[in-house]
């Protein structure tokens, strides 16, 4: 760690200058000896680099829309290639590539900020070795040696012997429990933020490489923070502390204001809004009708989500603008009515014995009332229909032969005996 440190050296003057700086206004606050006025120094600390990091935040945000646009056709090619993984891998490439949009930009923050982290551990690290490190004079060292949160020194890591951790005035109890404490809190934020971005803020719809990336950092990085936690100083944890509980409440802020389309959180948004709608009669806010805006927007594009959002409308009387305002309509009423009244009148679907006993009820009935009331019998036959003009003699009628009777002779019959007759 310390090498790693020593690469981003170049960083330390201005991060120690910015220490030095809080730690005079909260010094006179609390008393330059403490470590309150140690610890908040290195909390605002993380606020003002967050604070320069939200450009950074914007374009992840916009980049993380540009994944959702993307979600149908990354739907379609994982049909057409789902007994290709390979082909299917290259295709999402091609198609990141084609758009510009990158995948791994959530990662944006915390490359940006990791010069800052291993600076602070390399001026917490110096101060625990008792050297001066870029503003940090001799007086300003012996201050922070002294300065203690909850009984452990900001310079103090768990592993420290006992001596060592006498050395820094403090007891080794106090030091594995402060820092066990910070590091179990530490890797808990962490765990927290990544799940409800997967629970809550993702399309489960659409299964993308990027997910199963955001799935297994969900696990892997609360483990390799409570492994290398061990060896943090505790102004490093508090410095990682406080930059995980931000990144928490920052991604809360986004996933109640401006979910994922598809997402659990989005069908939670819209569900809020359209109570709004129903308790004011409209959109109040410009993010709520810029929310709407898109939704009406997207025309046939919209999800299950969004056209649950536009029916609750309709079943008000109401009609979403292009604007992302409502207005009172009587044609979405009337069909929302017309909809639910179909919908009732639809007939109860009957199993097949009940279909085959109703279509023999019918068959009957059709029998009763054909014009044929005397019912033939197989042994009777029906008169072929004869022409009124005599048949000439001594011509048989065609196909005499094949009308013979079983048992007859072919050709001319020899005229019976009267007494036959």
């Amino acid at each position: 760690m310390d090498t790693i440190a020593s690469l981003f050296s170049f960083i330390t003057y201005p991060v120690s200058w910015v220490i030095v700086q809080f730690h005079k206004l909260y010094g006179a606050i609390f008393g330059d000896d403490t470590g309150w006025a140690w610890g908040l120094s290195i909390v605002s600390l993380v606020v003002l680099i967050r604070i320069c990091l939200i450009p950074l935040f914007v374009k992840q945000i916009k980049s993380t829309r540009n994944m959702q646009v993307l979600q149908p056709k990354m739907k379609a090619i994982q049909e057409r290639y789902k007994s290709d993984k390979q082909r299917q891998s290259e295709e999402m490439m091609k198609l990141y590539k084609e758009t510009g949009t990158n995948p791994l930009s959530s990662c944006l923050p915390i490359l940006a900020q990791s010069p800052f982290f291993f600076a602070l551990y390399h001026v917490l690290s110096a101060i625990a070795s008792g050297k001066t490190i870029g503003v940090i004079n001799q007086p300003l060292l012996d201050s922070a040696r002294q300065a203690h949160i909850f009984g452990a020194p900001l310079a103090a890591k768990f592993t420290d012997s006992a001596s060592e951790v006498a050395a820094l005035g403090a007891s080794l109890t106090d030091v594995r429990v402060v820092t066990a404490v910070m590091i179990v809190m530490m890797s808990a934020s962490q765990f927290f933020t990544q799940r409800q971005l997967m629970t809550k803020n993702v399309d489960l719809t659409v299964k993308t490489p990027y997910m199963q990336q955001q799935k297994m950092l969900m696990y892997i990085f609360p483990l390799i923070f409570a492994v290398m936690g061990i060896n943090f100083p505790v102004g490093v944890l508090v410095y990682w502390l406080t930059t995980n509980v931000w990144t928490m409440g920052q991604q809360m802020y986004v996933i109640n204001q401006n979910p994922t389309p598809g997402s659990k959180a989005q069908d939670q948004y819209l569900g809020r809004l359209l109570k709004g709608v129903t308790a004011h009669g409209e959109v109040r806010g410009r993010t709520k009708r810029n929310t709407v805006k898109r939704i009406v927007s997207k025309g046939a594009d919209r999800n299950d989500i969004e056209r649950k959002f536009i029916a609750g409308l309709s079943k008000l009387g109401l009609a979403a603008q292009e604007d992302g305002t409502v207005i009172k309509s009587d044609t979405a009423l009337a069909e929302a009515e017309g909809g639910a009244a179909q919908k009732r009148q639809q007939p109860k679907r009957q199993t097949k014995a009940k279909r085959q006993s109703g279509a023999a009820q019918q068959g009957a009935a059709k029998e009763a009332d054909s014009p044929e009331s005397e019912p033939k019998t197989s042994l009777e036959k029906q008169d072929a229909p004869q022409d009124d003009k005599p048949k000439p003699a001594g011509k048989p009628a065609s196909g005499s032969s094949r009308q013979a009777k079983s048992g007859q002779r072919k050709g001319p019959q020899r005229p019976k005996h009267p007494s036959k007759k």
